[in-house]
């Protein structure tokens, strides 16, 4: 990635020939500290509602750990929220949160690592959000628009075309 320059009496951009590396840290750096969480043991309802008034596209889950405390254990996506009422119907909404997410892979990054490397985990998994662990703390969560907003850019072919398409 070329570093971009601003000049100051224009405001024109001068691109330059070094190389810098964009890491995660530098976008959470610019995001709010508040990250949407949810319970391992509450219905996939409350998750929803949680979505809605948090406006953001997942919630990181979380179980309480005699001892490590409150751990993140999983993602939970709107994804979740469809995949349990189209499965489950009206009952879905009644279903536990752990009973959607796969606790045994919680894909993770940490703010040191390059946002390449993110963007290839997501693709690799076909997912849109990525809890940030430091030292075993959660310090927050980068998505495919926070990394589609430092490259300019829309939307990402390969991590579209990985994902099923739904027709109403």
């Amino acid at each position: 990635m070329a570093v971009l320059q601003h000049e100051p009496s224009t405001g024109k951009v001068i691109p330059t020939s070094e190389e810098v590396v964009m890491r995660v840290g530098d976008i959470l750096n610019r995001k709010s500290t508040r990250i949407a969480t949810v319970r391992m043991n509450e219905t996939v309802a409350t998750a929803a509602r949680l979505l809605r008034n948090d406006n953001v596209g997942a919630l990181v889950v979380k179980d309480v750990c005699r001892t490590e405390g409150n751990v993140a254990v999983g993602m939970f996506s709107e994804r979740d929220v469809v995949r349990a009422v189209s499965e489950h119907g009206q009952a879905g909404l009644a279903m536990k949160v752990s009973a959607l997410i796969s606790v045994q892979k919680l894909v993770s990054c940490q703010s040191t690592d390059s946002i390449e490397h993110v963007r290839e985990l997501m693709i690799d998994n076909h997912i849109r959000h990525v809890p940030v662990i430091d030292d075993h703390t959660l310090i927050g969560v980068i998505s495919i628009r926070d990394i589609n907003a430092v490259d300019g850019l829309i939307a990402i072919p390969e991590l579209e075309a990985t994902q099923p398409a739904f027709v109403v």
